[in-house]
């Protein structure tokens, strides 16, 4: 079994404001068929970061991003659609067949995953993997791990808009 190369970066951010600011830089940054699997406590904002995800790929500011906990999947249509997906309540293959998640999974579009980690492994080669952390407050410690090379080439792009390394 091939593994894919993998590159990290964390970048602390210090009110809600900078956290979707960091999202909106990621998303004027990603590619149609990127796949971003979003991990973290109830409040750490992953929500908050797909709220600047979306501005990045130029979703209307008339669009009110909100969690997809009970709709499961909010669509919205941008440079490339964002699928906004909440796996909080779902429990397992079954679940995500029928919501068609894999279908999405193979689409053009980028599709941000909340509550990624109940995929256990059942995400694509090439992946992007954010995970927040509450530090106090509104500060918040996000990790970026990219999975495959165009994961790894966003990565360096936005290490360069952040200066980190």
């Amino acid at each position: 079994m091939d593994i894919a190369p993998t590159k990290q970066i964390q970048i602390i951010t210090r009110s809600l404001d900078e956290t979707q600011a960091l999202g909106q830089k990621a998303g004027s940054l990603l590619k149609a068929g990127t796949v971003i699997a979003l991990t973290g406590d109830l409040g750490s904002g992953k929500t908050t970061f797909v709220q600047g995800l979306a501005r990045g790929l130029a979703v209307a500011d008339d669009y009110y991003i909100t969690s997809p906990t009970f709709t499961l999947i909010n669509e919205y249509p941008g440079r490339c659609p964002l699928f906004h997906i909440d796996l909080y309540r779902l429990s397992g293959p079954d679940d995500f067949e029928s919501i068609g998640l894999y279908d999405i999974l193979d689409s053009d579009g980028v599709v941000a995953i909340e509550w990624a980690e109940k995929l256990c492994g059942d995400v694509p080669s090439d992946y992007v993997s954010i995970d927040l952390t509450i530090l106090e407050d509104d500060s918040r410690q996000i990790r970026i791990t990219a999975y495959g090379q165009d994961a790894i080439d966003l990565l360096i792009q936005l290490e360069s808009a952040y200066h980190v390394h």
